[in-house]
């Protein structure tokens, strides 16, 4: 496997020809459980919850079938107009709860905040080491998804490099900076919060809505409205309320699941200041002009025609109406 620029969209794509099987395997013994005969390299945890079960509440495995590899130097080599690189990183399984049956959806809100403590633990940790310009946190769920395990689990990609997504963020809330000097992520949750249209729930300082210019049908995003650039700085501060947050996600799935099983669900935060470019001149305002975010995009099989149409995302559903649709939902309390 190595990582391969492309010259036009200048993002970088993961090759090669040993990725491993995807989907759910079908096995007598689940390899994520407490207690499972196969030996797993774990690399962090958290503390059990009284009452809940389990060895711990929440834990970080090195990934069985890796494709970032912790060991190595992100040297970049050109050939031709071409540019590659080797895949150094990290990859692991953030296992979510001890519990198969306790998926996001049904887990109580306790174990959602270890869960997500956890994985600021890990982000924060990784970004101590300057080969890394960014951490991804994502869950993939459902068929369709690219979901491999059958166990509670979301997983974390550390890289060498930032995702194309991020950097249109990045480089979007930087122009409105120096316009407006305001984050544009503050200023959409204002205007938001004061039209109600595509609001679909707030939680203590978070707030669900879909997004004026959706992707997908029903896509939704999750944001605090305390600004911050870190999702781990923001969860690890004495002030963060992530009990709040694990129950606006628990219910925004519960939410999604009336339409739809399967999601993509990203987390979204700042890059590693260790690994600072000068060529992408974003640095200077960096903690003022980004702001955290979780982003859902759920997959809807019945809908045959393409999400996208000559580049351009194309949702057959408006966001008003989604979020309309999804506040009326029937949810768990």
């Amino acid at each position: 496997m190595e990582l391969r620029k492309d010259p036009l969209t200048r993002s970088w794509v993961l090759t090669g020809d040993d990725l491993p099987d995807s989907g759910p395997r079908a096995a007598t013994e689940c390899r994520l459980c407490p207690g499972a005969g196969e030996r797993l390299q774990q690399v962090s945890s958290r503390a059990a919850i009284p009452g809940l079960g389990g060895p711990w509440s929440a834990r970080a495995i090195v990934h069985p079938s890796a494709v970032y590899h912790i060991e190595g130097t992100p040297e970049r080599r050109g050939e031709g107009l071409y540019d590659r690189m080797p895949t150094v990183g990290a990859h692991e399984v953030l296992v979510e709860n001890p519990r198969h049956d306790r998926p996001l959806w049904k887990a109580d809100d306790s174990e959602i905040e270890q869960f997500l403590l956890l994985a600021a633990q890990r982000i924060q940790d990784l970004k101590r080491d300057a080969r890394f310009r960014y951490i991804s946190v994502f869950k993939n769920y459902g068929v369709g998804s690219g979901q491999e395990f059958e166990h509670p689990n979301s997983e974390l990609a550390a890289t060498t490099f930032i995702p194309r997504r991020v950097l249109y963020e990045l480089r979007a809330g930087l122009d409105y900076f120096r316009q407006k000097e305001r984050c544009v992520f503050c200023d959409i949750l204002a205007q938001e919060i004061r039209t109600g249209q595509r609001i679909i729930e707030i939680r203590g300082d978070y707030v669900a809505l879909c997004p004026y210019a959706t992707r997908v049908p029903y896509e939704t995003w999750i944001l605090p409205r305390t600004h911050d650039a870190a999702f781990e700085h923001a969860a690890l501060s004495p002030s963060a309320k992530l009990r709040d947050l694990g129950g606006l996600i628990r219910r925004t799935l519960q939410r999604l699941r009336t339409l739809t099983e399967p999601f993509h669900l990203v987390l979204h935060t700042s890059p590693n200041h260790l690994h600072q470019s000068a060529s992408l001149g974003y640095w200077k305002t960096l903690d003022q002009d980004y702001h955290w975010h979780i982003e859902i995009l759920p997959i809807l099989a019945a809908k045959a025609k393409s999400y996208t149409f000559k580049e351009v995302y194309y949702s057959p559903v408006s966001p008003e109406s989604a979020a309309k649709r999804l506040r009326e939902a029937p949810i768990e309390i």
